[in-house]
């Protein structure tokens, strides 16, 4: 199949790209490193009037260390991203998460706003944002907005993102105070494929052998990717042994709304979820207490 027809625009500044944004309304759409988007446009699942392209926008591109947090602008390819060494020494759980998008060709196009823009359940960097609490910035004609990941997702690929708006900026939190460990597990067909289910865990231990810090999340098991604050809460304070995993992990199959489908059923998401997430805490807490082998 081909696209349909539209309209191009080869934006050269934020202020060009927004303003054509703005114009299209409900009929625009934004190409970044469209290794998601040209597949949908040629399947005709996107329909776009106009598609603006921002890959020529400077200033949306690049990463910074910005006031206790690492911040990418959206067109940062994710191959930039796994490179970076202030993501390696600062974001642990993101650090072990890209590998796993994709394959290395489509990281060399891929963008880290593109991936959280179009928020696939079952994408590694949506999981991360998720797990972490990383600050979204939509950015519009009238100004930005700074959107928690937590409240960003309302759906399969929905977000809270207007007409008119592009995501500009993702912030994700530097953990400080304490030993960091982190791990990220998944299961999928083939190494590069979407995750069947996916989990992501990151701890923070003090000097006591106690964590004081937990974050949880589940891809692939429900149509946003979901955070486990009960579970988390839980495990803060507590010395992350098997019973207290056992505990935290009580209420898993609630949390979870997964579907059926030609990948696996909702029970075997819930099972596979529940198995994934006990090994993602374990690891973590091992790579906390500086036991990880």
């Amino acid at each position: 199949m081909k696209a349909v027809p539209f309209d191009y625009v080869a934006a050269n500044s934020a202020d060009e790209a927004l303003g054509a944004l703005t114009d299209a309304g409900d009929d625009g759409m934004v190409l970044a490193g469209g290794q998601t988007l040209v597949p949908m446009l040629a399947m005709r699942l996107a329909r776009p009037a106009i598609l603006v392209d921002i890959n020529r926008v400077a200033e949306w591109s690049g990463i910074a260390m910005d006031g206790g947090a690492v911040s990418f602008k959206t067109c940062t390819r994710q191959s930039a991203a796994l490179t970076s060494s202030d993501m390696a020494q600062n974001l642990p759980l993101l650090a072990k998460a890209l590998p796993l998008v994709g394959h290395q060709q489509t990281r060399n196009r891929g963008t880290v706003g593109g991936s959280i823009a179009h928020g696939d359940p079952a994408a590694e960097i949506p999981l991360v944002a998720t797990a972490l609490e990383a600050e979204i910035t939509l950015s519009s004609s009238d100004g930005n907005r700074v959107v928690k990941s937590g409240d960003f997702y309302e759906g399969p690929m929905m977000s809270v993102r207007e007409p008119g708006e592009c995501v500009t900026d993702v912030s994700f939190p530097i953990w400080e105070g304490g030993q960091v460990g982190a791990d990220f597990q998944e299961v999928a067909e083939r190494h590069g494929d979407f995750a069947i289910v996916s989990a992501a865990a990151q701890l923070q231990w003090n000097g006591d052998g106690t964590c004081v810090r937990a974050a949880l999340a589940v891809g692939g098991a429900g149509g946003t990717p979901v955070r486990l604050s009960d579970a988390e809460g839980v495990l803060a304070g507590s010395a992350v042994t098997e019973e207290s995993i056992a505990d935290a992990l009580s209420g898993l199959d609630g949390a979870l709304d997964p579907a059926d489908d030609l990948h696996g059923s909702a029970d075997y998401r819930r099972r596979v979820a529940r198995v994934l997430m006990t090994r993602a805490i374990e690891n973590a807490a091992a790579e906390a207490r500086g036991s990880a082998t």
